[in-house]
């Protein structure tokens, strides 16, 4: 739905939160949800659609006239895709996802595939004037690449450049506009603002630059200007408090290195205090062992009072360590529904989200926001409520949030 001043933001729900096995799965949990949550926040106005597809979905929707009979799905409901997430590239059904979230990283030609399956859907769906977002993994998980493979490196920005000629050629073709936001996460291999910033200056247009001038036929400064316009950030607000990152600082550090916010994710984590006694860090432990059970990966980072840091690559194996060491506070990236701001005692990082939104309202730094709650299924019991009641009120959080009115 179009929201703010002059409608300037787009604002919709991921579809990550209706995990399916393929394409008509996908299809008739839209069919049963979408409109009846249109119904409710948007009846009168077009209403925008953020879509999760794995790479065998976005297969079965090109084939066919599976693409055509979702348009006519979309016209006859008056709803408009403008954003697609394509950071989970598999299944996430499975009992066990962790780390393979991350999998194939952008070394991979099955990542390129990937991406420019959805470039080839975002480019179909998207109404005429519009301008369009893919989110994706932070190039790789951090503990797969050594710091100096410059190999490595090297191989994901050549395949950058590849989407990124591609989303060039769509553009001058077209007049479409798509840009392919890079989303950093705790233990990813882009990580924190100033990581992002780093990788653009130091690879993207330091290599990648001249990469594109030569195979486009272009200069380099036009090459750099193709890839700012076409790679950008997806702006996770669980990712951003979780790393303790304060907002102001990190989108001033992107904005300094001129790199686009194409995305932002409106999310929040856990935030937990860390009592000083053993038996009541116990029990925050036993407290938290129901989160244990969610097959994605929920990293912790603590802080001490003298801002000392440390980190585990998920809940699991931080538990046994909650009893130990100086740290007082722990964030946790799991999300959290936005309209629970407290749980038994735990926090949500919900006051950085509203941060966040506070500055997007005044600053307009980007345009897509995607309400990106995706762990539903694996809340404790008492916090399963109903489905579409639950996004309804994720949408209000938001409006209510940024202070406008539905």
């Amino acid at each position: 739905m179009r929201i703010g001043p002059e409608g300037f933001f787009h604002l919709t729900y991921c579809t990550k939160i209706h995990p399916g096995r393929g394409w008509e799965e996908l299809f008739s949990n839209l069919r049963r949800y979408v409109p009846a949550l249109k119904a409710r926040l948007e009846p009168s106005r077009s209403f925008g659609l953020g879509l999760r597809l794995s790479a065998s979905e976005s297969r079965e929707l090109l084939a066919g006239n599976h693409l055509s009979e979702f348009q006519d799905f979309l016209a006859a409901h008056d709803l408009y895709v403008f954003t697609l997430n394509g950071f989970p590239y598999g299944d996430l059904t499975g009992p066990v996802v962790k780390s393979r979230i991350f999998a194939p990283d952008w070394r991979e030609p099955d990542r390129v595939r990937y991406t420019q399956d959805l470039i080839e859907i975002l480019r179909r769906l998207l109404p005429p004037g519009a301008e369009g977002s893919i989110s994706t993994i932070p190039l790789s998980y951090k503990a797969w690449i050594a710091a100096g493979d410059r190999e490595a490196r090297v191989l994901m920005v050549r395949n950058l450049v590849q989407v990124t000629a591609e989303l060039a050629r769509i553009k001058a073709a077209e007049g479409k506009l798509i840009h392919l936001d890079l989303e950093p996460e705790p233990d990813g291999l882009l990580e924190v603002s100033r990581e992002v910033a780093d990788f653009f200056q130091d690879w993207l247009l330091e290599v990648g630059a001249p990469i594109l001038a030569e195979t486009a036929g272009i200069g380099l400064a036009a090459a750099s200007q193709w890839l700012m316009e076409h790679i950008g950030v997806c702006l996770d607000t669980c990712h951003l408090a979780v790393e303790y990152e304060e907002p102001l600082a990190a989108l001033g550090r992107l904005a300094a290195a001129g790199i686009r916010v194409g995305k932002v994710q409106i999310t929040a984590g856990l935030k937990v205090a860390l009592p000083g006694e053993a038996e009541a860090r116990a029990a925050l432990a036993r407290q938290l062992t129901p989160f244990t059970c969610s097959p994605y990966l929920h990293q912790v980072i603590g802080r001490d009072v003298d801002g000392g840091r440390v980190q585990f690559p998920d809940l699991a194996p931080a538990l046994p360590h909650l009893s130990e060491g100086p740290a007082r506070h722990w964030r946790i990236h799991y999300h959290m529904p936005l309209f629970v701001e407290n749980y038994q005692g735990l926090e949500s990082t919900h006051a950085d989200t509203r941060a966040v939104l506070a500055l997007l309202k005044e600053r307009r730094f980007s345009r897509h926001l995607e309400i990106e709650t995706y762990t539903w299924e694996w809340l404790p019991p008492d916090l399963k409520l109903d489905l579409l009641d639950s996004l309804y009120r994720e949408y209000l959080w938001v409006l209510k949030a940024m202070e406008i009115t539905a």
